[in-house]
């Protein structure tokens, strides 16, 4: 199947305004740099970093040369900061010190980042054995106070500056982990992480390219603090004389040689102490301010002017539907064979969780290939999870015990790694049902098309962006090559869902499954987005699984509809039959609380009770608690699904169809 580049709306043509800005290239910095203490810190840090490079040019003295003739000296203008008790001069040894002090925080941090956050994100996104394994080991080396195991390990592998951070960078490694894998335990479950596996990310991907940036605020925030917390250890080490050697300078060793002469020269542990409360002070507000920049929501991330008639275009996309798809009525139904030869087969599919409750029970339909099929019932039947069944995304604890999903003659219960990968995006593309929570927010939507796109294909980056323009204008958004820059937040709802589905559509799936996408959007976005769904499928001859509350969509766009009550598939029929002729007293009881204008004065009809919880199912028909129709012989034994129906009485009801 080949997309064709046509759109079904009429994008504006290219201009200048649709280059990215220099704003938006700025990104992350722009917002730190509003932030007047960020941008103090920035400076101050700007300027030790320049110190600390610059360290052999500014320093007006050797700071290893002694001159006994001008120990302890107070400042003067040869020896502006004074001098120690062997004469040298203290203002060199600060700038030497600065060198010091920032190569050593930044060595052990960097080290303690490496090792943590890849542990951290390995960890808490496979859990199982890994995750109580990795957190045992961190839990018995946090035992150990953190400057006795520093201590430990120099006494292991040496004194030095490189060997004592390396130590430092150890202890660190593993309150990163704890954080990294805190955070991505419940990153985990966000809904954009299933909608990156069902785009085909590897695993890889997910874990460093999806959920690491997403955890990013915490672990900055904890970076910051052990930039500060590394150069006070190396400080003390160096203050007990295992730090650095004779032959380097720290603000450490400093405040160890002026303890004996305090009382002559009192200046000489102030310096060195004002240097390290100053560049503690500098990284814990830093962090602070990089932590809220990092969001697009962040200062100023959420202020972008755009020009007024894109903002005209978009406003009129969203209000009168720019894309052009036409609402298609239902197809014919299907021939005789049409199960033969289907695209999806699901067959006696039973999902069950690790208490022994079956949340799908045995539940069969198909889909044929161009068909529009839709999945209905109320929440909490099983809709959702049977999706996630055929894409291999059920949570943990819950699996699939029984029966069988076949794609085009792949079975896919079972199939796992590579193999899911290869289905997941190429052939089986999925819409959520909240498209916000479906997009990474730390990442513009350009970046998570060509994700997408390239995960599939040897495509280039600069194809790939290609690629991306092109689908969002398949879906209808206008000035695309500049919304490829934008991030989901500064999308309305139903341009996110555009979004969405354009990233379902990235390698032109066979079936696109599409689990209640309407419900976060506003009824006339609703219908902008069903009809876009309509036009797709008839454009690209795909195959389309909508799972609805609203039986007025299955109406409008689905060629056939299966009925879904408690955990199983009561009625499979075509929509013209389910509507005129249901044979499912569930069915008939859905049809008549479907609000119609018939008569403003007549009551909404309803079910009584609601659908019971997993492991408390009835025995024999599952509706009976609720169905009028009811009699002793349907509260017990086994009922299959016979001829498309799960009801002892189909025959000889004669239900109500739609008024």
């Amino acid at each position: 199947m080949t997309m064709e580049p046509v759109a079904l709306a009429d994008p504006p043509p290219s201009t200048a305004e649709d280059a990215p800005t220099a704003r938006q290239k700025i990104g992350m910095f722009y917002r730190a740099v509003r932030q007047p203490i960020t941008l103090i810190c920035l400076a101050i840090l700007a300027l030790q970093i320049v110190i600390a490079l610059a360290a052999p040019l500014l320093a007006p003295y050797d700071p290893l040369q002694p001159n006994v003739q001008h120990r302890l000296e107070s400042p003067s203008s040869a020896f502006l900061l004074g001098t120690d008790d062997l004469g040298r001069d203290t203002l060199s040894r600060l700038i030497y010190g600065t060198q010091t002090a920032l190569i050593a925080s930044a060595q052990s941090v960097a080290i303690g980042l490496v090792l943590g956050v890849s542990l951290g994100v390995f960890v808490g996104y496979r859990g199982g054995w890994w995750d109580r394994i990795g957190m045992r080991i961190a839990d018995v080396m946090q035992s150990i106070p953190a400057l006795l195991l520093a201590l430990a390990l120099v006494a292991v592998i040496g004194n030095g500056l490189g060997k004592a951070m390396l130590a430092v960078g150890i202890i660190f490694a593993v309150g990163f982990m704890r954080v990294a894998r805190a955070v991505v335990l419940a990153e985990r479950e966000r809904l954009y992480v299933d909608a990156a596996r069902v785009l085909g990310l590897r695993s890889s991907s997910i874990m460093f390219r999806q959920v690491l940036p997403n955890i990013a605020p915490p672990l900055i925030v904890q970076a910051s603090i052990a930039l500060g917390t590394a150069l006070l250890i190396e400080a003390t080490l160096s203050f007990l004389g295992i730090g650095v050697d004779a032959t380097a300078v720290s603000w450490g060793s400093m405040l160890d040689a002026s303890r004996q002469h305090v009382s002559e020269q009192p200046l000489l542990a102030i310096f060195p102490g004002a240097a390290i409360t100053l560049s503690v002070l500098v990284f814990n507000l830093l962090g602070d301010g990089l932590r809220d920049a990092s969001s697009p929501r962040g200062v100023g991330g959420g202020k972008r002017k755009k020009p007024a008639k894109n903002t005209a275009a978009t406003a009129e996309a969203e209000q009168n539907g720019t894309a052009k798809a036409v609402t298609t009525a239902p197809a014919s139904a299907p021939t005789a064979d049409a199960a033969k030869n289907a695209l999806l087969t699901v067959s006696g599919l039973t999902v069950t969780t690790h208490t022994g409750a079956e949340l799908v029970s045995g539940a069969s339909f198909h889909i044929g290939k161009g068909e529009t099929f839709g999945l209905v019932g109320e929440s909490g039947c099983g809709k959702s999870i049977t999706a996630a069944a055929i894409l291999g995304l059920l949570p943990k604890g819950v699996e699939v015990t029984g029966g069988s999903v076949q794609l085009d003659g792949t079975e896919l219960t079972g199939l796992g790694g590579e193999a899911l990968r290869q289905i997941r995006g190429r052939r089986v593309g999925m819409v959520f049902q909240d498209p916000i929570s479906a997009l990474s927010p730390v990442h513009t939507v350009g970046r998570q098309l060509t994700d997408a796109i390239r995960s599939h294909s040897g495509l280039t980056k600069q194809q790939a962006e290609e690629r991306a323009v092109e689908l969002l204008s398949l879906v209808g958004v206008p000035a695309p090559r500049k919304r490829l820059l934008d991030y989901p937040h500064q999308f309305s709802g139903g341009m996110a869902q555009r979004v969405v589905i354009a990233g379902a559509l990235a390698c032109d799936p066979e079936l696109l499954i599409a689990d209640e996408p309407t419900t976060a959007l506003d009824v006339t976005i609703q219908a902008q987005v069903l009809d876009l769904l309509a036009g797709l499928r008839e454009r690209l001859n795909m195959s389309l699984l909508l799972i609805t509350h609203d039986l007025g969509v299955v109406a409008d766009i689905c060629d056939r509809v299966g009925v879904m009550y408690a955990g199983q598939v009561v009625e499979v029929n075509t929509v013209r039959g389910a509507f005129n002729q249901p044979r499912h007293p569930y069915t008939e009881a859905l049809l008549a609380a479907m609000p119609h204008g018939a008569n403003g004065s007549e009551a909404l009809a309803t079910i009584p009770g609601r659908v019971p919880p997993a492991w408390a199912w009835p025995q024999g028909c599952r509706f009976h608690p609720r169905c009028t129709y009811a009699v002793e012989e349907c509260k017990t034994g086994f009922i299959p699904l016979d001829d498309g129906v799960r009801c002892r009485r189909a025959v000889e009801l004669k239900l109500a169809g739609a008024k």
